[in-house]
Protein backbone atom coordinates (compact mmCIF):
# COMPACT_ATOMS: atom_id res chain seq x y z
CA UNK A 1 0.00 0.00 0.00
CA UNK A 2 1.14 3.55 -0.61
CA UNK A 3 2.59 5.65 2.14
CA UNK A 4 0.21 8.28 3.57
CA UNK A 5 2.47 11.02 2.20
CA UNK A 6 2.03 9.74 -1.37
CA UNK A 7 -1.77 9.95 -1.22
CA UNK A 8 -3.58 13.26 -1.69
CA UNK A 9 -4.70 14.98 1.52
CA UNK A 10 -8.45 14.49 1.01
CA UNK A 11 -8.00 10.85 -0.05
CA UNK A 12 -6.36 9.73 3.17
CA UNK A 13 -8.66 7.58 5.34
CA UNK A 14 -7.66 9.48 8.47
CA UNK A 15 -8.55 12.83 6.88
CA UNK A 16 -11.92 11.52 5.67
CA UNK A 17 -12.71 10.23 9.16
CA UNK A 18 -11.76 13.57 10.75
CA UNK A 19 -13.88 15.49 8.22
CA UNK A 20 -16.90 13.26 8.98
CA UNK A 21 -16.53 14.05 12.69
CA UNK A 22 -16.10 17.79 12.05
CA UNK A 23 -19.10 18.03 9.71
CA UNK A 24 -21.25 15.97 12.08
CA UNK A 25 -20.29 18.26 14.97
CA UNK A 26 -21.15 21.36 12.93
CA UNK A 27 -24.54 19.87 12.02
CA UNK A 28 -25.29 19.02 15.66
CA UNK A 29 -24.22 22.49 16.82
CA UNK A 30 -26.45 24.08 14.20
CA UNK A 31 -29.40 21.98 15.30
CA UNK A 32 -28.68 22.75 18.97
CA UNK A 33 -28.53 26.49 18.19
CA UNK A 34 -32.01 26.28 16.71
CA UNK A 35 -33.24 25.19 20.14
CA UNK A 36 -32.05 28.49 21.64
CA UNK A 37 -33.29 30.85 18.93
CA UNK A 38 -36.86 31.27 17.72
CA UNK A 39 -37.17 30.55 14.03
CA UNK A 40 -40.01 32.43 12.37
CA UNK A 41 -40.61 30.94 8.97
CA UNK A 42 -42.56 32.40 6.11
CA UNK A 43 -44.54 29.19 5.80
CA UNK A 44 -45.49 26.88 8.63
CA UNK A 45 -43.21 24.07 7.54
CA UNK A 46 -40.01 26.14 7.49
CA UNK A 47 -40.36 26.97 11.17
CA UNK A 48 -40.21 23.28 12.17
CA UNK A 49 -37.20 22.14 14.16
CA UNK A 50 -34.42 20.91 11.88
CA UNK A 51 -36.20 21.91 8.68
CA UNK A 52 -33.09 23.57 7.22
CA UNK A 53 -30.96 20.48 7.77
CA UNK A 54 -33.53 18.13 6.25
CA UNK A 55 -34.23 20.47 3.34
CA UNK A 56 -30.51 20.90 2.61
CA UNK A 57 -29.88 17.16 2.75
CA UNK A 58 -32.81 16.36 0.45
CA UNK A 59 -31.83 19.10 -2.00
CA UNK A 60 -28.26 17.77 -2.14
CA UNK A 61 -29.51 14.21 -2.56
CA UNK A 62 -31.77 15.22 -5.44
CA UNK A 63 -28.95 17.09 -7.17
CA UNK A 64 -26.66 14.05 -6.95
CA UNK A 65 -29.37 11.73 -8.26
CA UNK A 66 -30.16 14.13 -11.10
CA UNK A 67 -26.47 14.30 -12.02
CA UNK A 68 -26.26 10.49 -12.07
CA UNK A 69 -29.28 10.23 -14.39
CA UNK A 70 -27.95 13.02 -16.59
CA UNK A 71 -24.59 11.25 -16.78
CA UNK A 72 -26.27 8.20 -18.30
CA UNK A 73 -27.49 10.30 -21.24
CA UNK A 74 -24.32 12.37 -21.70
CA UNK A 75 -21.80 9.56 -21.29
CA UNK A 76 -19.51 8.70 -24.17
CA UNK A 77 -18.10 5.31 -25.06
CA UNK A 78 -14.66 4.29 -23.76
CA UNK A 79 -13.03 4.48 -27.16
CA UNK A 80 -14.71 7.72 -28.28
CA UNK A 81 -11.45 9.64 -28.70
CA UNK A 82 -9.57 6.72 -30.26
CA UNK A 83 -12.21 6.41 -32.99
CA UNK A 84 -11.90 10.04 -34.00
CA UNK A 85 -8.11 10.33 -33.80
CA UNK A 86 -7.67 8.03 -36.84
CA UNK A 87 -9.37 10.59 -39.14
CA UNK A 88 -6.57 13.17 -38.83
Amino acid sequence: MKDDHDVQFLSRPRTVRILWWVFSAVLLLTLAAQGFFKVKGYFTVDSWFGFGAVYGFLACLLMVLFAKVLGVFLKRTRDYYREHSDDA
